[in-house]
């Protein structure tokens, strides 16, 4: 089979960035696929007054697809301005390449998927198709109405000024144009798996052109049985595509309508940065993320490459490659779901390249660590009236077995506010952990509120209750009616037993989300948490950790170094003050090269202030009996070297401060400095100087002399 070609076409502003990032992907695949570069967009009008040259149009005539970075474009008044002086008053008219490429390559089918890929929501799945070449952007817009529109065109308001003084727009709709938009969204339901089509119009208003779509939609709609079909009016359908995106499959509409859906389910994904693009019809179809050129965030390289892997997954779905296409989209819901740090959009700092390489490494088998967040569920953990040590044991579990948790959350016995909750985490993280309300009191509403948020029925469940009932009369108590509550489970979910208690718990998986309910009693909790996550296989991806416990260095100081050292490894450090040590981390998974070589520069850079590498303080390194011995010329520094380990006769450390010590408690409030020096017996000198901000200085004190005796003995 001969190679396919694919054309690309960089274009203009953050257009050459993503794809710069993007593309390397196709080379990771290995792919039978010959890439060519072309040229388009304000470069070209500048340089030549066309945006789309005639060399472009060459190459698009010998190759399969087209893939399109961004594309500048600018009013016709701006665009005539900025041609070179020699162009100018040439007859030369500025075009929109996309515009272009849609008319002369007969595109009549824009297809925008939307998706979940993280953050609130349900998880959803579904695709705004805009019809390109007809509709409200037809061409047909007129500054002051036509003659021979006049004597159709009849209105109150154009009394006053006339005809000259308005503008006007015809919306065209032919048959064709719409039995070929109509035939191509049922067959896109069809091979990607959506069973509903809606054709959002505005029939209740427009109601002639809208009579006429609808004939044509609903003889199209008779081909496919399968399929459900529906008309809605594009306003409700906007509401609903914010509130309930979950409810849709394929949107068609009109060429303006489309446009207008299109962006909004590209917010609704999480914005213009994640949404790609397609244009199919007659001739060869091109690819291209949904966003602009951007201009003013050109050069700055932090631009989203996600649009442009997505759009990349789409062609190669067109030309025949659906399994690289579902590789390229798993590893970006996984990058976005589980990296350390994302681009800008997302809140995060990670550069374009950066985070490129993040999902490219994700496609060549790179495991990131399962990801976990926990709900605790009760009135009185949410008031303080109870400390919540349900929420801390699991946290502490999961991630002993290699969880990153990521979230907590705490909620009252309320159960839209559990619900909206778990709505959120399903899809969002690998497991979801819940504690709380399975009990049969009216406040006990969790199994409610589960069934709520992933839509499954509640059923009886007769393990549960002959459990509940034989626990209660082994104790000689009376089983009541209210207690059968506690037996109903969530179809098809797993049935946790409880070794302590009577409400079962449950598992059950959703939306690619284990969730797991666990009673609130702790004990029960402990007992079903343990004897759960013994038996889930746990298979994390290959983690190290490094730390630092450093004295003497500032946060401010480390960070600067740390940003010397390649930004895909300074987004992972983690810092983390606790008085009188700055502690850094940093977790890499598998085995890169380049992070190895930043982790020796750092240790090297953090060798001086190290105290320890595994989290204990210096005093801890001490041990029961050092061999040393502590000396002061002043008394009240003397009471506090006392508290320190040491051994009678062990050679002495010299330790003096500026001012002494027995002065700082006199001159309240604090301020300035303090400047500590310990001296071995063999004269070496460690010295610091520290903010003198409050009493807590007494234990940077002792650290400080305890770890200036191990740097001596090293």
């Amino acid at each position: 089979m001969a190679n396919k070609k694919v054309l690309v076409l960089p274009g203009d502003g953050i257009g050459q960035e993503v794809c710069d990032a993007a593309i390397p992907v196709l080379d990771l695949l290995k792919l039978p696929i010959d890439l060519i570069y072309g040229d388009i967009g304000w470069e070209c009008w500048i340089k030549e007054g066309n945006p789309v040259p005639q060399d472009t149009w060459d190459k698009i005539e010998q190759v399969d697809a087209v893939l399109l970075g961004a594309i500048t474009s600018k009013a016709k008044k701006q665009a005539e301005q900025e041609l070179p002086q020699a162009l100018q008053g040439k007859n030369h008219k500025y075009v929109s390449p996309v515009i272009q490429l849609r008319q002369r390559l007969g595109l009549y089918a824009n297809v925008r998927p939307s998706m979940y890929i993280a953050g609130n929501g349900k998880p959803y799945r579904m695709s705004v198709i805009r019809e390109n070449t007809e509709g409200l952007y037809a061409g047909f817009d007129y500054r002051g109405v036509p003659e021979p529109f006049r004597p159709l065109i009849k209105h109150p308001n154009l009394d006053k000024y006339g005809y000259d003084a308005a503008s006007c727009t015809l919306r065209l709709q032919t048959k064709l144009g719409l039995q070929r938009l109509f035939e191509f969204a049922f067959e896109h339901a069809l091979k990607q798996g959506f069973d509903k089509v809606t054709f959002a119009d505005k029939p209740n208003v427009m109601r002639e052109s809208g009579d006429f779509g609808q004939e044509i939609f609903f003889d199209i709609a008779a081909h496919y049985p399968a399929i459900e079909a529906d008309i809605q009016n594009v306003d409700a359908v906007a509401l609903w595509l914010v509130t309930r995106p979950e409810k849709f499959g394929v949107i068609v509409a009109e060429n303006m309508f489309g446009d207008i859906l299109s962006d909004l389910a590209g917010g609704v994904m999480g914005g213009l940065g994640l949404a790609p693009s397609a244009n199919y019809g007659e001739r060869v179809a091109y690819f291209e993320p949904v966003h602009g050129s951007a201009p003013g965030m050109a050069g700055k390289k932090k631009a989203n490459p996600i649009a442009m892997f997505l759009s990349i997954a789409m062609m190669l779905d067109y030309l025949g490659f659906s399994e690289a296409a579902t590789r390229i989209q798993t590893a970006v819901r996984e990058a976005v779901r589980k990296s350390p740090n994302l681009t800008y959009d997302f809140g995060g700092s990670a550069s374009t390249a950066s985070f490129a390489s993040q999902v490219i490494a994700l496609i060549k088998g790179q495991q990131l660590k399962k990801t976990a967040a926990i709900l605790t569920i009760g009135d009185e953990l949410v008031s303080g009236e109870y400390q919540n040590t349900n929420i801390t044991e699991i946290s502490i579990h999961l991630n002993g077995l290699g969880y990153k948790v990521k979230e907590h959350a705490v909620c009252t016995d309320q159960s839209h506010l559990i619900s909206r909750a778990l709505s959120r985490f399903l899809g969002e993280y690998d497991l979801v952990v819940v504690s709380g309300g399975l009990g049969p009191t009216s406040d006990d509403v969790t199994r409610f509120a589960v069934a709520a948020a992933t839509n499954t029925a509640l059923e009886f469940r007769d393990e549960c209750w002959d459990h509940i009932v034989n626990r209660m009369q082994s104790y000689n108590l009376q089983v009541r009616e209210q207690d059968k509550v506690q037996a109903y489970i969530p179809v098809g979910a797993t049935v946790l037993k409880n070794t302590c208690g009577l409400a079962s718990g449950f598992m059950l998986e959703k939306d690619g989300t284990t969730l797991v309910v666990l009673p609130g009693p702790p004990a029960e909790m402990r007992a079903m948490l343990l004897n759960t996550f013994d038996m889930e296989p746990m298979t994390a991806g290959q983690v190290q950790k490094f730390e630092w416990k450093t004295i003497g260095t500032m946060e401010t100081e480390a960070h600067v170094f740390v940003s010397t050292l390649a930004a895909s490894f300074a987004e992972k450090i983690k810092y983390l003050w606790r008085y009188p040590h700055l502690n850094i981390s940093v977790e890499v998974e598998g085995d890169d090269q380049s992070d190895m070589q930043c982790i020796k520069a750092l240790d090297e850079f953090l060798r001086k202030a190290t105290v320890s590498k595994d989290g204990r303080s210096a005093i801890e390194l001490l041990g029961a009996e050092p061999n040393v011995s502590w000396q002061s010329n002043d008394a009240e520094l003397d009471k506090l070297l006392s508290s320190l380990p040491s051994r009678l006769g062990a050679p002495p450390y010299m330790l003096e401060t500026v001012p002494k010590f027995s002065q700082i408690g006199a001159q309240l409030p604090y301020s300035g400095s303090l400047e500590i020096t310990c001296t071995s017996p063999l004269g070496q000198k460690f010295k610091i100087a520290i903010p003198l901000r409050d009493a807590n200085v007494r234990d940077y004190v002792k650290e400080f002399s305890a770890w200036s005796f191990l740097r001596s003995e090293m």
